[in-house]
């Protein structure tokens, strides 16, 4: 064994030795965390305010795992250069706050799940980290090359689950803090949480395929009502099946039961259909259907009952939208199949219109998950009428339809191929463009600097009848669901 091999195997064995102590003192430190919750508060440290390290953890974990894990998720995905030290600021903000919740005063808890997910996102976080640090190293040894593609996998996997999990904790802290969801409301929490949770994701789902999703459902010859429909014939099974949980039947347990019926029907007979790419308006219609069921769902509160309704007026125009966009606006033909010339390398032409039934989505998701009736009686209790209350909803959901959008973007423009036509490589455009606020043109402009250096042969106009197939192109790194290395120098792209 020559002297510069040995020196490599030590370097690298004080390197993993330090990323395992690393482990251990954090590790250490999760054990102690919590430590005042488990004992149980009294009822007067339960009532007292909110201190000021209590609110610096919701602000400094609303901020990482809403603002910054979302931003630093896309930005891996185009391998920007911003990703690794920006994922490194994010999980040590995210960290700090967590030793803030754990370690407060004012207003004390009793355990509850939103403790216990932090506990598995602290350690989801820990992984990420050393999978992050291990990859950005570039380890020279035996088993490398088998232990860094599962490295980053998981790496890969996670970073993508956080803004989910980012999410749900943010539910749990809402619930947690306002002392809701205890005993007997843990199940309708769970619904009206889970319900429009669900209806946001759909959301996301619909500008995820319409802003760059383009040419990904063309590839396969999927149409997008293929896809929901899948979606609600599985949750209608699942709602069928668990909706009644024993005991006589009541006419709200009907209703939902039915409801799930009419999802699993609904969702087949939509599975059948729009294969084959054909388009369909069967999703849409069980929305609208969804939305007529719920506004005339009587609640035990008057406010309830007015919010109810309103969430389904909502829900009941995403789902008149959507017809009307693919009936109408649309002409039956997916996103981009225009009957007037396109040419490779054009952005596929988005609609105003096609916008209406993504944020209707996430304001009908947004209403639902307000309306439990711990909420309502709280809102009753200050005075709270349904404008007011719905005014407050409508807003937030503008925020997360901004941002939404704000990201979709980011990817698009840094590199995000699947909304253009043609679908063009990364080698033939250009990786100059590295501020952040310049992202909203650049995409228009390696298009339009792809056309002019590469020739073009003439296209032909063509009918709704016979779409446009463009011929394959290079794969592009900068992919939505790329599995190679973005931490490897020599591949791809830097921003």
């Amino acid at each position: 064994m020559d002297a510069s091999s040995g020196a490599e195997r030590f370097s690298t064995s004080i390197i993993m030795r330090q990323l395992w102590t690393v482990i251990g003192v954090l590790g250490a430190s999760l054990v102690s965390a919590h430590g005042n919750h488990a004992h149980g508060p009294t009822a007067k440290q339960m009532a007292e305010p909110v201190d000021f390290r209590l609110w610096l953890h919701i602000a400094m974990e609303a901020t990482a795992w809403g603002i910054l894990f979302p931003l630093t998720m896309v930005l891996g995905l185009v391998r920007h250069r911003l990703h690794v030290p920006l994922s490194a600021a994010t999980v040590a903000l995210s960290l700090v706050g967590f030793l803030f919740g754990s370690h407060h005063g004012g207003r004390q808890f009793m355990h509850t799940v939103h403790g216990t997910f932090s506990t598995l996102l602290f350690f989801s976080l820990l992984v990420q980290a050393v999978c992050g640090i291990y990859l950005k190293l570039h380890l020279q040894w035996s088993g490398e090359h088998r232990v860094r593609p599962w490295v980053l996998g998981v790496h890969g996997i996670l970073g993508r689950t956080y803004p989910v999990l980012g999410w749900t904790q943010a539910v749990f802290g809402i619930a947690t803090l306002q002392r809701w969801c205890n005993g007997g409301h843990l199940g309708q929490c769970l619904a009206h949480y889970i319900m429009g949770s669900a209806f946001t994701a759909y959301s996301v789902i619909l500008l995820i395929m319409l802003k760059c999703g383009v040419e990904w459902l063309r590839r396969r010859n999927v149409a997008q009502e293929y896809l929901d429909s899948w979606v609600i014939l599985i949750w209608g099974i699942i709602n069928t099946f668990t909706e009644h949980q024993g005991g006589p039947w009541t006419h709200k347990d009907l209703q939902h039961t039915l409801m799930g019926v009419v999802w699993w029907a609904g969702g087949a007979a939509g599975v059948w259909v729009s294969r084959k790419g054909k388009r369909s308006v069967i999703p849409a219609f069980i929305i609208l259907l969804t939305g007529w069921a719920m506004s005339g769902h009587a609640q035990a509160l008057m406010l309830s009952t007015q919010v109810h309704s309103l969430f389904g007026y909502t829900l009941m125009c995403a789902g008149i939208c959507r017809v009307i966009e693919v009936c109408f606006v649309l002409n039956d033909r997916p996103t981009g199949e225009e009957t007037d010339d396109i040419e490779e390398g054009q952005w596929f032409k988005i609609r105003v219109f096609q916008y209406l039934p993504p944020f209707l989505l996430v304001a009908s998701g947004t209403l639902f998950m307000s309306a439990t009736d711990e909420e309502m009686r709280w809102a009753n209790s200050k005075g709270v009428d349904h404008v007011t209350w719905g005014l407050i909803d409508f807003s937030i959901a503008f925020v997360l339809f901004l941002w939404m959008n704000v990201l979709i973007d980011t990817y698009i423009g840094y590199g995000g191929r699947y909304g253009l036509t043609g679908a063009q490589s990364s080698e033939e455009t250009p990786t100059t463009q590295t501020s952040l606020g310049s992202y909203f043109s650049l995409g228009r402009q390696m298009a339009q600097e792809t056309m002019q250096l590469t020739p073009q042969p003439p296209s032909q106009p063509r009918s709704a009848s016979t779409p446009r197939r463009p011929e394959p192109q290079p794969e592009t790194q900068h992919v939505l669901f790329d599995e190679d290395d973005p931490f490897d120098d020599d591949n791809g792209p830097k921003h």
